[in-house]
């Protein structure tokens, strides 16, 4: 049986993923002095404006968001007002207040300890439910479509700011479609391509310089064949982009961090969130877990489904799928999770070590597959 299945990418100059590496900015910028900090930092961009706004409380001096702003829109390229926006010039605005104190009582301390269980930790910051996937398409662990999708994004951005192909900007998107037999991929249907570009690019040499210097530089030749199709800024112009060409918005980029929906997902963002979040925290730790089950030989294909109630530290389901590709049982695995991983928040932050200023680094070309995360770490269990 045949089928296609599409992921797609887009650049850090994506309106929306401008705006979660601003969130994940003042996010480490808060965990650079207080690892202890809660943060949920949300941002809006738009024509010439930039808002921050959201609840952080931390011990943290003189954090200068303003400047972590325009510096997070500096290192992505950002400065023509004209064209797209620029970090000099731009206003941003803060609307910054502290955590409630209703949250603050179940992630303070957890339900079980408060009903006297001596679990010792945190609550859950928030409730809700969160997925991890793991599959031996890739070396990565990660199906084949949004792997692909994400390297030609990445090779997107990194042509542009080594100079090899100097008149595109920073707002783009990638898509890629797999055909699949029998479940397993075997080629490439479709590449498609759209990037930002200065007003005197010429189009057919964009699309000679995409196809060579970033399609071709990326793609493995085996999945390529000449009924491969291939759609290079299909538009014919894309000049006006970024907050200009379209609003920002952190968190609207939930199956771009994941895994290009392949895989169930649970709904909640990441950027700009502590660990605190459950939203965030477990579904690492879910992808940590279906990795390793996959990488250790239990399946070929893993889904994990974590739940959680808010201000209760332990989760209320574990849920795993594995596709029939099981060497073992399901409910062998559910067991060996049980007994080898703490699913509390506490337990996922110390064992993935998350209160650390890492969190610029997963906001592009997705939250799974880069090997140096702690949650893409294998190991025995």
């Amino acid at each position: 049986m045949r089928k296609l299945f599409t992921s797609e990418s887009v650049t850090e100059g994506h309106p929306d993923k401008l705006c979660d590496y601003i969130s994940d900015s003042v996010l480490d910028a808060y965990f650079s002095q207080d690892p202890n900090s809660r943060v949920a930092c949300e941002t809006v961009a738009g024509k010439g404006q930039v808002v921050v706004t959201g609840e952080i409380t931390s011990n943290s001096k003189d954090i200068d968001i303003e400047a972590v702003v325009r510096n997070a829109i500096k290192e992505v390229g950002y400065d023509n007002e004209n064209t797209d926006i620029d970090y000099k010039t731009c206003k941003v605005l803060l609307n910054i207040s502290k955590q409630s104190a209703d949250i603050a009582l179940g992630v303070d301390k957890s339900y079980e300890d408060k009903e006297g269980e001596n679990v010792e930790s945190e609550g859950a910051g928030d409730q809700g439910l969160m997925f991890g996937f793991a599959c031996d398409e890739t070396k990565e662990l990660m199906p084949l479509p949004i792997s692909l999708a994400h390297k030609l994004s990445k090779k997107l951005t990194e042509v542009r700011k080594n100079g090899e192909i100097d008149y595109i900007r920073p707002d783009g998107k990638t898509q890629v479609t797999i055909e699949y037999e029998n479940d397993k991929p075997i080629r490439v249907d479709t590449i498609v391509v759209s990037t930002q570009h200065l007003e005197n690019a010429n189009l057919d040499v964009l699309k000679k310089d995409i196809k060579e210097k970033v399609i071709n530089a990326v793609v493995p030749k085996e999945l390529l064949d000449d009924k491969t199709k291939y759609y290079i800024n299909p538009t014919g112009r894309f000049v006006i982009g970024g907050p200009l060409g379209d609003s920002g918005l952190t968190g609207r980029k939930i199956i771009v961090d994941t895994y290009g929906g392949y895989s169930r997902h649970g709904g909640g963002a990441f950027s700009g969130k502590d660990p605190s979040k459950v939203d965030r925290s477990a579904a690492y730790m879910a992808r940590y877990i279906a990795k390793n089950v996959v990488a250790n030989g239990y399946a070929k294909k893993c889904e994990i489904q974590f739940s959680y109630a808010i201000g209760v530290a332990k989760p209320v389901s574990i849920y795993v799928d594995t596709f029939g590709t099981a060497t073992i049982p399901e409910d062998e695995i559910v067991k060996k999770i049980e007994s080898t991983f703490n699913l509390t928040p506490r337990g996922i932050i110390n064992t993935l070590g998350l209160r650390k200023p890492i969190y610029r680094k997963t906001t592009n070309y997705g939250h799974f597959g880069k090997e140096s995360l702690p949650w893409e770490q294998i190991i025995k269990f």
